[in-house]
């Protein structure tokens, strides 16, 4: 049924099947559960964070044809929490009828690092410049030739997440830390700032974008360790970063949420590094510090609906909290306490039960009237929960 204003009639007897059952499957069913969707997640165990939340936990491999497959036939519409799927599947899936976004064909492309640079390059789109090597083996054969320059960031074309399969080359000796098999190769640039912009867009071709975050990175992990909502940024910059993010997606004709990270340098100009169709780890904070959260946002793109207001209410900042180095193990909670008592701070536990060094255990967004008075509590705060192992092992 279509509406006299041209939208389709919302279905709200869907069923929505997430690949994948991770904190971002949770915080997605946590954000369904108000309009009481009927949401289903796979993954490989029932112990992960998403199987309390979903109405239905299935238990497969994302990555295996018949998994996938069995899966989607289950549901209406299909989405994903992480890139890495069975992406041979989803075409079949989308065959049978099935809808599913972000599309397959779009979703390959982002999944190999070397196919979304030359998109960018394709589609007219300013991003960070870069090389494509088969191997390690020519990656050391050009810097010997002279044809590639120290330093450089080496990226893994394919299954690089959280920081895994990047490894920064400032010096010859770095080049016995190559990554294995293909990858990219970017120059190690000066950067003024690193944001992130989420955009949003449904079937009807709605589309509304988040305000830009500013982002800090662990310098050991390679993943965001601290943002800063609304970015510290003029406003010319944080309009261009907009409009960036709405051609990212339209340029993709996708379904759902498209996270732009972008790189700023001293001259303001915005560069595309990755992008991510998802929920992603820049737009933890907009649950409580925006009128409509990422993971709201995303179930109403991807089912059709109407998208909400993205505007923030309060400055916020995310902290990640992730497991302590040397702890693995059971986990157990440092400065709980400490960080409840305090006005603002709401703590974002995943549910994990075992912590290893730089694993992603939950977060902490902290709320605040003025950006600098969110800063000061939220570097205060930076250090004040400790995820660290129920028994400490030393070797």
């Amino acid at each position: 049924m279509v509406k006299k204003n041209g939208m389709k009639e919302i279905q709200w007897n869907r069923r929505l099947g997430i690949l994948g059952g991770g904190q971002l499957g949770k915080m997605l069913a946590l954000a369904g559960a108000p309009m009481h969707l009927d949401i289903l997640a796979m993954d490989k165990d029932s112990s992960f964070p998403a199987a309390p939340y979903v109405k239905k936990f299935v238990q497969g491999d994302f990555n295996d044809y018949d998994d996938v497959l069995d899966f989607g036939r289950q549901v209406d519409v299909l989405t994903i929490e992480i890139e890495h799927v069975n992406t041979a599947a989803l075409v079949r899936l989308r065959e049978e009828g099935v809808v599913v976004h972000p599309d397959p064909d779009k979703l390959a492309i982002i999944q190999d690092k070397g196919l979304q640079k030359q998109f960018y390059l394709n589609n007219g789109l300013p991003a960070v410049p870069f090389r494509l090597y088969d191997n390690s083996s020519a990656i050391r054969e050009a810097v010997a030739e002279g044809r590639q320059e120290l330093p450089f960031v080496q990226k893994t074309r394919t299954a690089g997440y959280d920081g895994r399969g990047v490894a920064i080359i400032r010096e010859e000796t770095d080049l016995d830390h190559l990554l294995m098999g293909p990858s990219v190769v970017e120059p190690l640039m000066p950067i003024e700032k690193e944001i992130s912009v989420i955009v949003a867009r449904n079937e009807a071709g709605e589309v509304r974008v988040f305000p830009p975050v500013e982002m800090v990175f662990h310098p050991t992990a390679n993943l965001v360790e601290f943002l800063l909502s609304p970015a510290r940024i003029p406003d010319r910059i944080a309009r261009e970063a907009e409009v960036l993010g709405i051609a990212a997606i339209e340029a993709f004709d996708l379904c759902g949420l498209l996270a732009v990270e972008l790189f700023m340098d001293a001259a303001g100009r915005l560069l595309i590094n990755e992008v991510a169709p998802r929920p992603h780890n820049s737009g933890h904070q907009t649950i409580e510090g925006n009128v409509t959260s990422q993971f709201q946002q995303h179930l109403r793109a991807v089912l059709n609906m109407p998208l909400g207001d993205p505007s923030v209410v309060r400055p916020s900042a995310m902290i990640n909290l992730l497991g302590a180095p040397g702890h693995q193990g059971a986990v157990r909670y440092e400065g709980m306490e400490e960080v409840l008592s305090q006005s603002g701070a709401y703590v974002h536990l995943y549910g994990k039960t075992e912590t290893r060094p730089y694993r992603k255990m939950g977060h902490l967004t902290v709320t605040a009237p003025t950006v600098e008075e969110v800063l000061q509590r939220a570097q205060s705060l930076e250090h004040t929960l400790q995820i660290v192992a129920e028994t400490e092992v030393t070797t």
